[in-house]
């Protein structure tokens, strides 16, 4: 049951994607405002949708940032980026710069000023991301995954460098982001767990730390705060 649930659901997240995509395409092709208000609309939908059909739900908690921020977060799973770009008044990402050839996804991507970057490029790649990043210029909240991928809930890959250099390089102020959401919706799964979700929004750390120390506060403040969402969520996903 679980998995016809979410098949009916990825029907509506991809068929919605798709209708929305065009409808909107029109007026966010000029509109930068008008493409941000159509994928924030289209996110909502595919949440509400989630919990209507897969009794799935998401709890955001924290202070969600509001203007310039470097949104620092755990990614377990495509819900994390759904429920940010649902939440975020002004959502940029640093994205693996193949998502941003997906038909639909891909445009919309850029739309929003997501920023590529190309991992295999080595150091080449951090240089090309601060390039990137200096030359649309800092606005809204700009969220990178320092893991560079999606990480099963329960374990850490190593800390990228990527956003202690934008930190210091922009001065911005940093804002970590925990949560469980691959416990309920597992990376290469079909399954779509019933249960509450959670996305937590951090105590922001100001500019001016030193890189090492920066990134040592940022580790320890997502991972402690991610394995203190893990019992109830594993015991809500049973």
């Amino acid at each position: 049951m679980l998995v016809l649930r979410a098949l009916v659901f990825d029907a509506v997240l991809y068929g919605l994607m798709g209708v929305m995509g065009l409808a909107v395409a029109p007026v966010a092709a000029v509109s930068r405002r008008a493409a941000r208000w159509g994928i924030r609309l289209y996110c909502r939908i595919v949440l509400a949708a989630l919990a209507a059909i897969c009794g799935l739900r998401v709890e955001i908690r924290g202070e969600v940032p509001q203007g310039r921020a470097l949104v620092v977060a755990k990614h377990q799973s495509f819900l994390d980026v759904l429920a940010l770009t649902a939440t975020l008044p002004e959502p940029r990402f640093v994205m693996k710069a193949e998502l941003l050839r997906m038909p639909v996804f891909g445009w919309y991507a850029r739309r929003l000023g997501c920023i590529p970057i190309v991992r295999e490029r080595g150091p080449m790649a951090l240089r090309g991301l601060l390039a990137e990043v200096g030359a649309t210029g800092i606005e809204g909240q700009l969220v990178i995954y320092p893991e560079g991928t999606r990480v099963a809930p329960g374990q850490k890959l190593r800390y990228r460098p990527g956003a202690a250099a934008l930190y210091g390089r922009f001065k911005l102020r940093a804002v970590p982001v925990a949560t469980n959401a691959g416990l309920f919706w597992p990376r290469r799964s079909l399954r779509r767990r019933p249960g509450r979700a959670v996305i937590a929004f951090l105590d922001p750390i100001s500019p001016g730390l030193p890189a090492e120390r920066f990134m040592a506060e940022i580790e320890t403040r997502i991972e402690t705060a991610c394995a203190a969402l893990l019992p109830a969520g594993m015991a809500a996903g049973r």
